[in-house]
């Protein structure tokens, strides 16, 4: 059976609408016909007036049910409104979670009972400033994103050292009312949340490698200690991390991988890594070089292959850092902790050998090949470039090397370089460089490995293939992974590697006497005439140039000093203060445009050495509205640590830095707080 259709009171519409209408317009018809009959009117005059009288009556009808509609409607969206809001205000009050309203300067103009329990104040809250009660302002709250909210944490007046109080993540929303702004607060606890997140993190699993440096070098003496060595070092990184919970395995030659909770890595950060200390003294028979380790670790997130390679990568920047130090990589950057030994250079040319035949190989399949040096260049840099350009060109390779030619540190070099014919056209500056790079040329850098100062980063950045040859310890991580990584801290120069590398490639007798002449004085520049860092390799390179033809008292003669830059060196040396008894400080404080205040400071350096009680010296001069700064030390501190604080780096006793935006009395403060934290701390 069809559904009954329910009566419909409203106006107009079936049944009552259309039975009144009916029953008025039947009256009017009625009272109509009767009044014709009856009276003497005109039946069309009586016709009209009850008509019209119909009409009157239906409009009046229409009236009231309008009227009656309204009221009705009115009454019933307050007592919405009325049961809405009190709905609403019950829900506030009952919501296991604390609610606030504020006005717009964050005043709390009502709160639940949830709120005042969070606070533990035993007081009221009205009229308080939300940010009174808890460690944000209503701003930010409402600008947090809503999916997240804010970190809060409530005060406590019972318990303001309360170290277990609560954390809440607030969101907040904006109310306008009667053209008046306020903010409502929603407040969850997310205290189990965060125990739980801190917890994960503390039981995380971090990975270590270690690896013994320097035991091939001890071990060419005493071969028959090899395994009591090994097994010393091997017992003391199990007594280091087992201590904790951790684990050790020695998973290769000389070789561990460590395994251990998170929690504890602040701990071993808290004492410096003093394993590094307690290897150290550890001796191989009668020698009197300790051994050394170097250490990887990752502090960083996602899967385990992720972390072992960030491990792995964490432990080669030890190894080309020098050894006998931590390497922690983090999602901010990266950490050291050691290096208080400077790295035993290798007897063997194993690596030089890998190397040479690396870099034919790349060389000759190469369209081109772009060479340069560090930023303001020294002799020892521009030998080596040459170095490049000669191996280029036994390959058959075109070459270019890029370097300011005007550069007056360079001047000697230059004028002898140019008396040769096959140097026409070779050097380029950076913006000739930009149009010879080509989808297969080879970019290669020489003397540094930081690519910021490099002389043309752009070049580097645009080209596909580079290789860097460096003696300098690693001080940041490549953006972008170079073909070939020769980075060699125990040897004394960028010029004693080409040597090797020459030496390894070139037939006798292909190096010419002005390139020898070049690399035999980029190594005196950095061995300071064969009496620092010079090691066995050093002076087998020295005897393969000398055996090219370079001439000593011709190399020597490129470093003749102009009287400008002797007058400029006895600046330094008369504005000479102590620092720390051991640490000689000198200022040149006027701002000179010509480049080679630089080679004049780290000739003073040098110079300061000489002095009884001197460890180590730093000179400061100004340049271009930059402050640089070149330390020299005799190997019992770490110069290269220290500058590296200051956005530099080096060597272990010979580094530079420059910085920008300070004045000569704030790089000295700057240099002195890094001294204090580097001696401090290997102290």
């Amino acid at each position: 059976m069809p559904d009954k259709k329910k009566t419909s009171s409203g106006f107009g519409r079936v049944p009552l609408g259309g039975i009144l209408c009916a029953c008025f317009g039947a009256l009017a018809l009625a009272a109509c016909v009767i009044s014709i009959i009856y009276t003497d009117y005109s039946a069309e005059k009586i016709t009209l007036f009850y008509l019209a009288l119909y009409v009157a009556l239906m409009v009046l009808m229409l009236v009231i049910y309008i009227i009656v509609c309204a009221v009705s409607r009115a009454g019933s969206a307050g007592m919405a409104l009325s049961v809405t809001q009190g709905i609403s205000v019950q829900f506030l009050q009952k919501i296991k979670k604390p609610v606030v309203i504020c006005d717009e300067k964050g005043k709390i103009i009502w709160y639940n009972q949830h709120m005042k329990d969070c606070c533990k104040t035993g007081g009221v809250l009205y009229n308080k400033y939300i940010d009174n009660i808890c460690d944000a302002t209503i701003e930010r709250i409402v600008k947090s994103d809503p999916k997240t909210g804010t970190e809060v944490r409530f005060s406590s007046i019972e318990n303001a050292d309360d170290s277990e109080t609560s954390v809440y993540s607030a969101i907040g929303e904006e109310i306008t009312l009667d053209s008046k702004c306020y903010y409502m607060a929603v407040f969850t606890d997310i205290t189990a949340l965060k125990e739980a997140e801190k917890r994960l993190h503390e039981e995380d699993t971090v990975i270590a490698y270690a690896m013994i440096d320097n035991l091939d070098e001890l071990l060419q003496y005493v071969q028959e200690l090899y395994a009591n060595a090994s097994k010393e070092v091997e017992q003391k990184l199990e007594a280091y991390f087992e201590r904790v919970g951790g684990f050790v395995r020695e998973y290769g030659n000389n070789r561990f991988i460590c395994m251990f909770a998170a929690k504890y890595l602040p701990e071993f950060e808290k004492d410096k890594f003093s394993l590094l200390d307690e290897v150290r003294e550890i001796r191989v028979g009668d020698s009197t070089l300790p051994v050394t380790i170097s250490v990887g670790i990752a502090k960083t997130g996602g899967t385990l292959y992720e972390k072992e390679r960030a491990t792995q990568a964490a432990l080669d920047m030890a190894l080309q850092r020098g050894g006998d130090q931590v390497v922690i990589k983090t999602p901010e950057g990266t950490e050291f902790y050691g290096g208080k030994t400077k790295s035993v250079q290798k007897r063997t040319k194993v690596r030089s050998r890998v190397i040479a035949n690396e870099l034919i190989a790349l060389i000759s399949r190469s369209d081109n090949v772009l060479i340069m040096g560090h930023k303001f260049p020294d002799m020892d840099s521009f030998a080596s470039c040459i170095a490049v350009a000669r191996i280029a060109k036994f390959c058959g390779a075109t070459s270019h090397i890029i370097v300011d030619k005007n550069d007056k540190n360079l001047k000697s070099a230059f004028r002898l370089v140019d008396e040769s014919p096959e140097y026409n056209g070779m050097f380029v500056d950076r913006a000739q460089a930009q149009d010879l790079i080509m989808s297969e040329t080879l970019v290669v850098v020489v003397d540094v490995n930081n690519i910021n100062f490099c002389e043309a980063p752009d070049v580097v950045n645009g080209a596909y293939n580079v290789v860097i040859i460096d003696h300098h310890r690693k001080t940041s991580e490549f953006v972008k992974k170079p073909n070939i990584v020769y980075i060699e801290p125990s040897a004394s120069s960028a010029s004693e590697l080409m040597s090797e590398l020459l030496e390894l490639i070139l037939p006798q007798g292909t190096l010419t006497k002005t390139e020898a002449d070049l690399l035999f004085a980029g190594m005196l520049l950095d061995t300071k005439q064969f009496t620092h860092n010079a090691g066995v390799r050093t002076f087998g390179s020295a005897l393969y140039l000398r055996s090219e033809g370079a001439s000593p008292i011709d190399a020597q003669a490129l470093f003749k000093t102009d009287i400008y830059d002797f007058l400029n060196e006895a600046k330094f040396e008369s504005n000479v203060s102590v620092y720390k008894n051991v640490i000689a400080i000198a200022l040149n404080e006027t701002n000179s445009e010509n480049p080679g205040i630089r080679v004049t400071a780290a000739k003073a350096a040098d110079r300061l050495l000489h002095v009884e009680g001197i460890c180590a010296a730093f000179t400061l001069c100004s340049l271009d509205d930059a402050i640089h700064i070149s330390a020299r030390s005799d190997g019992s501190v770490n110069v290269q640590r220290i500058l590296e604080k200051l956005g530099g780096g080096g060597h272990f006793d010979a580094a530079g830095a420059q910085l920008k935006g300070v004045s000569m009395k704030e790089a000295l403060s700057l240099l002195r707080e890094a001294i204090d934290d580097i001696l401090d701390m290997t102290e």
